[in-house]
């Protein structure tokens, strides 16, 4: 198992889509433990693999909603949600963030109900349903094996402060990435 860095947005990896995963071995195993050993060392609340650089469609979430711990991961993610909001995000509820856009957050409009079927590891049947957090993060996660980054669902002054923070910060091109627990982590200080 190895921490491996992440991506910092303006790689073209992360807006490429997922290739689904045909080959179920210990490979694949091996890969999601990375996956989640790096989830963790950046204290994440998921991490798709093309935010590590792999094109396969296989993410894991790992978060605390209330008192309750959802921990899992699904490969081949096919997501369902209940009406997406098309007006301006609360900006104190619907505050969004990611691994690959460190630091940085803003507001975003997301489904209240989310469900993610797919497969697991060995190719059985996984099925995660939710409402509220883990319901953002399955559609946040399931977005970036689609090639999408939160920033791509910002809407008015969000989008323009989130397109003016990219430049400002030099994410345009690729090559840029961060590796938890060696860099210093970029939300929590």
């Amino acid at each position: 198992m190895a921490v491996r860095p992440i991506l910092i947005c303006g790689d073209p990896r992360l807006t490429a889509p997922a290739v689904p995963v045909t080959e179920f071995d210990d490979e694949l195993a091996a890969f999601v433990e990375d996956l989640f050993e790096t989830n963790t060392a950046a204290r994440g609340a998921g991490l798709a693999a093309n935010q590590i650089g792999d094109p396969r469609a296989v993410f894991v979430y790992d978060l605390q909603q209330q008192s309750v711990r959802h921990r899992g991961y699904v490969v081949n993610p096919v997501l369902e949600t209940s009406e997406i909001p098309e007006t301006m995000p609360d900006p104190d509820d619907d505050v969004e963030g990611c691994l690959s856009v460190p630091g940085e957050w803003f507001p975003t409009g997301r489904a209240d109900w989310a469900k993610v079927t797919g497969v697991d590891i060995h190719g059985e049947p996984v099925t995660v349903e939710g409402t509220g957090y883990l319901s953002r993060c399955l559609q946040h996660e399931t977005d970036h094996l689609l090639g999408h980054l939160y920033l791509d669902r910002l809407i008015g002054r969000n989008q323009r402060a989130a397109r003016k923070m990219v430049k400002a910060n030099g994410w345009t091109e690729a090559g840029r990435s961060w590796l938890p627990g060696a860099d210093a982590d970029p939300f929590h200080d």
